[in-house]
This record gives structure tokens, sequence and C-alpha cells, in this order.
């Protein structure tokens, strides 16, 4: 396997996403506008002009080109399992390079940039491992405007799905226009602390407009997009009808004694970019 065209690939993978919103999400910014008057319109507007520029240039979506987070199924017969991380290393230095992205790491005690985006636990990788040969990478760049306005509630079980509802709620109130509306929630409930934001960041990764498999969760996520676009917070916190494009929840089971609840706030630009690797080594960017 030619670990040099295989780390090109991941490069491919990483443009892809800070360049290219996916047509799911172009879809809902232009319903949006289609919905939306004044100030409102004139942002998204602005919004999906900045969508064609970015695309036909080649570059980067936003100056915030995020910390890059790789969700990576690994198929058990996949026979370089042990070359994965390391490329996918090697494949952001090149990114941050010759795209360029951002350098986004410092060092938290001495605050020292890198100036290559690595630094300890980044880039984020989350393994998960299933029956196969092949190996599927998406990978969820994602600036801190957005990032900052994540929270968690450990709730009380007795507050129920209502108090799950108004924590979500609450927590957009309070992000207003920072996060860079229209947004797309991620809501993790149940599991523990650490799951529960694993589970909000994983829900982003589903397309905008998708809804949950099960009957109840999706309910509830077209019930909670009703409720935030309900506060007229609207594009870029200036008022308006569509302040998030979607709601996406994913839940695990909880202790009995505890209801995590976990919200990720992803901007406008919800960029995300997959690939699949075969056995074989080669590779196709989606």
């Amino acid at each position: 396997m030619d670990r040099k065209d295989l780390e090109a690939g991941l490069l491919q993978l990483i443009l892809k996403a800070e360049t290219e919103i996916p047509p799911d999400v172009i879809a809902a910014l232009k319903q949006a506008f289609s919905v939306e008057t004044g100030a409102a319109k004139v942002q998204l507007e602005g919004m999906l002009a900045n969508v064609e520029m970015a695309k036909k240039k080649r570059c980067p979506m936003c100056q915030d080109t995020g910390i890059l987070t790789f969700f990576v199924n690994v198929g058990t017969g996949f026979p370089a399992i042990g070359r994965l991380k390391q490329t996918i290393e090697h494949a952001v230095v090149r990114a941050t390079l010759e795209i360029p992205l951002r350098p986004n790491t410092v060092d938290p005690m001495t605050s020292t940039n890198h100036g290559d985006n690595l630094g300890s636990y980044l880039p984020h990788i989350l393994w998960d491992f299933e029956q196969g040969d092949a190996v599927h990478i998406m990978t969820l760049p994602k600036g801190s405007g957005s990032e900052n306005m994540s929270a968690l509630g450990m709730l009380s079980p007795i507050t129920g799905l209502e108090g799950v509802k108004q924590f979500v709620v609450s927590t957009v109130k309070k992000a207003g226009g920072r996060p860079c509306p229209p947004i797309v929630v991620g809501v993790g409930i149940g599991g523990n602390a650490d799951l529960v934001m694993n589970l909000g960041k994983r829900a982003l990764l589903r397309p905008v407009g998708n809804r949950h498999v099960e009957k109840l969760i999706a309910t509830l996520e077209e019930e909670l997009l009703t409720m935030i676009n309900k506060t007229g917070i609207g594009p870029m916190g200036l008022g308006g009808k569509v302040t998030a494009l979607d709601v996406h929840v994913e839940v695990a089971h909880r202790h009995p004694a505890s209801l995590p609840v976990g919200v990720v706030i992803q901007c406008w630009a919800d960029r995300r970019a997959s690939m699949i690797i075969h056995k074989d080594g080669s590779w196709e960017v989606k």
C-alpha cells in the first residue's frame, strides 16, 4: 500500500471539507433565503455567495478553518490499520501548508502554537471497528465560534424530556448570534459526561433534513427545531425565522440517577466530508 498516495487521499478529504459545503446544507440555506426578508435575507445571500466562491477558488470556507475531528470506522480486515494514525497526522500537516489551513493548535500551558495543527490528542481521531476490509472516514472541521457555545448538562432524571428540551433551547438562546446562525444543533442524550458530548458531535455527521430512524427521536428533533426557530434569533443573530437549519439527536442508555445532555452547535458553514479506503489502498472522497 502506497502511504504517499493514501496521504494524498486524506489531503483531498480535508480540502473538500474545508472548501465545499455539502448539497444538503446548500439546499437548507437556499430554503432559508426563500423565506427570510430584510437583514436576514442579506446575510443568507452573502453566505450562499461565499459557498460558491470557496468552491470555485478552492479556498477555505471560513478564516477559522477549525479543529479537525476524524471519525474512523475501520474494517477489521483492513491490512494497514497500524499506518492510519500517522498517515492522518501527515495529511493534516500537509493540509496546513498546502490548502492552507490556519494553525489552530495552541498549548494550553504555554500558549505556544505548534504551527501545523498537531498537538496533544490532536487531530482528534475517534475510532470504531466493524466487519469488512475497508476504512470509512468522515472529517468535521469545527471553528471556535460555534464550538465555544457547546454545553454539557447533567440533569436530574425527574426533569425528563421536557427538561432536555428546555436545556437545549436555553443553550441556543444564550449563544445568540455568536455561533454564526443559522446553525445545526447536535444533541446527545444519555450515557455519561464524555459520551454524551461525543454523541452530540456525531449527530452533526448526519445530513441536514435526515431524521433519526427511531420515531420518538425523530419527533424530538422536529419539536426542538420548531422551538429553536421560534426564538427569532435569525441569521447572524439579526432576527429572523430561521435560527437553525436542523437539529439532530443521538442517544445512549444512561444510569438511573443521571440524565446527561450534550449540545454541540455547528455554524452555518456545516463543513464535513467523507472517504472510503479500500483494501488495496485505493480511495474515494465523497
